[in-house]
């Protein structure tokens, strides 16, 4: 792992490491606080490396200190769940001579629903093959393109934030890059113009992630540009745009549940319960994507939730009561669904 500034964290993710790893590399980036302190008690090996706004080559770092004949990859507010240590075993037993993946990819959830199953996850590169070419690309955002023989896992990695990224920290790399004259994979363009978008440059935004979409970009991160570039249109009032660039995603591959969701909000928005129940329908009956960001929730409690709200409105109360159970059964501690159960009852 590399860190900097991590002991409000990286006490909870060592204690689930301890658990399975053979060797423990952290390298700080320039920790003034007990970092460095906590990874040595769990027995890391510490090793120092000089930020120079490029996670990459700190990544890189850190790989090169490995021994072990596989590497896994941590950041400091991931956490493992018992359940999940205990896959993580059964993988290196199983490992031998004819079972040597190059690569195993884990799911990482990003987020979590009410009970805590996750509702926001997707798989990386998580377990790689010491000493076998793999290099960490991208200054930001950094990645591993896996090849050889991948590994599909049903191990999961959760990543729970203590404290928020320093604000405008990516941003500011890929200005630098930019001011520089750098070259900018599609890679590189995608997540310059999501940093855009999160730091309110809406017009900026949009020039970069649709220069994005001349590239030959991965699909799912295409798809996401539109939804991203709608919402800067929204932002700037141009509810046109917004939803043109929605349509556009299904250029890219069959309609996501997220993008008919998407596409639903803005006509309901609009008061046109009648388009957005048609949509949110759509969205119900469209499966979650596996190929990339996997949302259920477009797929199941947000259309219900929202048909509720667009049958009630269009008169349609046996079908708005139908879809509140519909949305019940997925979500039954929601606040939404709490707050719809209690109106319900009252009429």
């Amino acid at each position: 792992m590399i860190v900097k500034n991590e002991q409000d964290v990286l006490a909870r993710c060592l204690n689930c490491v301890k658990s399975f790893a053979d060797e423990i590399i952290v390298v700080d980036t320039g920790s003034t606080d007990n970092t460095k302190e906590i990874s040595k008690n769990f027995g890391a090996l510490v090793y120092d490396f000089e930020w120079c706004d490029d996670f990459s080559k700190a990544r890189n770092f850190s790989f090169s200190k490995a021994n072990g004949d596989y590497i896994m990859w941590l950041d400091a507010d991931d956490v493992i769940p018992k359940s999940e240590q205990e896959k993580i075993i059964g993988l290196k037993l199983a490992l031998n001579e004819t079972y040597c993946p190059d690569v195993i990819m884990c799911y990482y959830v990003a987020s979590v629903d009410e009970d805590g199953k996750p509702d926001f996850y997707y798989k990386r590169e998580r377990i790689i093959k010491n000493n076998a070419g793999f290099i960490w690309q991208e200054p930001v955002h950094e990645c591993i393109a896996p090849f050889g023989q991948i590994e599909n896992s049903n191990i999961y990695i959760y990543h729970k934030k203590v404290h928020a990224t320093q604000p405008k920290r990516n941003l500011k790399i890929y200005q630098k890059l930019e001011r520089e004259k750098a070259h900018f994979s599609p890679r590189a363009l995608y997540y310059y113009g999501r940093e855009l978008h999160y730091n309110k440059y809406y017009k900026k935004s949009n020039k970069i992630l649709q220069k994005f979409l001349t590239t030959n970009g991965w699909v799912e991160n295409k798809i996401d540009a539109c939804s991203i570039i709608s919402q800067n249109y929204l932002y700037l009032n141009d509810n046109y745009n917004a939803k043109k660039y929605l349509f556009n995603a299904f250029l890219y591959d069959k309609p996501r549940s997220k993008t008919c969701c998407e596409i639903a909000n803005i006509f309901k928005q609009e008061l046109d319960f009648a388009t957005a129940k048609y949509w949110y329908k759509i969205a119900l009956n469209t499966p979650a994507s596996n190929s990339g960001w996997i949302e259920s929730k477009y797929s199941n409690f947000i259309p219900a939730i929202e048909l509720c709200v667009c049958c009630f409105n269009l008169g349609e109360k046996q079908s708005a009561k139908h879809y509140h159970e519909l949305s019940k059964k997925y979500a039954p501690n929601s606040p939404a669904v709490l707050y719809n159960e209690k109106f319900f009852d009252n009429i």
